[in-house]
């Protein structure tokens, strides 16, 4: 559906990509649920439609919703958001080299670090916050700066505009994975990224039922690049799961506006715990990059990480006795969600890269939903007494 270029993010969410089936009426995009479409002759077909590996109405309409949240021109949508971060790796060829920030999803440092480094990819792990690292890691092989803001889990949050100024001068692609902040906080290409990256399973998603992931640009050869790689190597997303994006995107604005205030709250409180050495939060003042963000962002999110008095045993301990918050991988559902990044998420990191990012065995991360919230502070004050 065509929306006015004026229309507010809510309005877009719950509109754009999206007409009537012209068929029935049907306000809701039809689930398409096949495989293949007849053709008129051969190699004459109704629209872009010969196969659905190629494309598929449901998830035409997804893309198109998507690439109108982040402001894009182009968007396409894999079966994860791994399967869209290895996308936009086969863009590059053997020698090449790429910045990754030191503090990533741990299976987006296993993709980089353990796979496409036995195709002869070099990756370097650069601290995103600081442009003097940056810099002095180019070199004439380097082709794509990767960055995660804020991060996972420590929520380091790096300067978009800045870093994209960076890669322009050395004429090196710029990729922003935006899954923790959402195009309702964030639009990386605004501040001059070429790619967004999103693990639509989070927080586009909300209700932990479906994996996806999505890459949005405004270049047209990017696009046309990625689309092939989309088609040839077939990591597309099923039907049913478009369609519960689709029916996601549409409410994705009100949600993120009750995690937001969530963890505001939940922040604040556990601030002054007296179970709990630091939090970090963006919404805090006491953030390293909290005036960045405030800049950058137009609200902090719902991820919150904490350091606990203690150790192991102690974080152990609180994850078992939470019962609103549930030990599990994953985020931004509207449930709530604990994990312990040593363990569970970031495992596969390294642990002299963990020691080094901080990321030790006291350290909690939490995905604050949208149940009430006192509800969830009592939840977090049983568990750590």
């Amino acid at each position: 559906m065509e929306v006015s270029g004026t229309a507010k993010f809510g309005t877009r969410a719950i509109h754009a990509g999206q007409s009537p089936d012209p068929s029935t009426g049907a306000i809701m995009t039809p689930i398409y649920q096949t495989s293949t479409y007849v053709q008129q002759s051969p190699g004459k077909i109704i629209g872009e439609y010969d196969y659905s590996r190629a494309a598929n109405p449901t998830r035409a309409a997804l893309e198109a919703n998507l690439a109108n949240l982040e402001g894009a021109k182009h968007g396409l949508c894999f079966s994860s958001g791994v399967a869209a971060t290895g996308a936009v790796l086969h863009l590059l060829s053997s020698g090449d080299k790429v910045l990754l920030g030191d503090d990533v999803y741990g299976g987006t440092n296993r993709l980089f670090n353990r796979v496409f480094n036995q195709m002869g990819i070099e990756t370097v792990m650069v601290d995103m916050t600081d442009p003097d690292a940056i810099n002095a890691a180019m070199d004439e092989r380097t082709k794509l700066i990767w960055l995660e803001t804020p991060t996972n889990p420590t929520l380091k949050i790096a300067d978009i505009k800045q870093v994209a100024s960076i890669a322009k001068q050395h004429g090196v692609m710029l990729a922003v994975d935006n899954t923790f902040a959402t195009p309702f906080l964030q639009n990386p290409l605004s501040l001059g990224a070429d790619i967004v990256c999103h693990s639509t399973t989070k927080y586009i998603g909300g209700h932990s039922d479906s994996i996806g992931g999505a890459l949005l640009t405004n270049s047209d050869d990017l696009h046309q690049r990625l689309k092939f790689i989309q088609l040839s190597e077939g990591a597309v997303p099923g039907i049913m799961e478009c369609f519960l994006l689709l029916r996601s995107t549409k409410t994705l604005h009100v949600r993120m506006e009750r995690h937001c205030e969530n963890a505001a709250k939940v922040a604040e409180h556990l601030n002054n715990h007296p179970q709990v050495e630091k939090v970090i939060y963006p919404g805090l003042a006491s953030h390293p990059q909290h005036e960045l963000a405030k800049k950058q962002m137009c609200g902090f999110g719902g991820m919150i990480t904490i350091y606990i008095k203690g150790g192991l045993d102690e974080s152990r301990a609180m994850l078992e006795k939470t019962k609103l918050f549930a030990c599990a991988e994953s985020l931004g559902g509207v449930e709530s969600l604990i994990e312990h990044p040593a363990i569970m998420t970031h495992a596969s990191v390294p642990a002299d890269q963990r020691e080094q990012l901080g990321i030790s065995d006291n350290l909690i991360r939490l995905s604050v939903g949208i149940e009430n919230v006192d509800d969830l502070i009592e939840d977090l004050d049983r568990a750590l007494g």
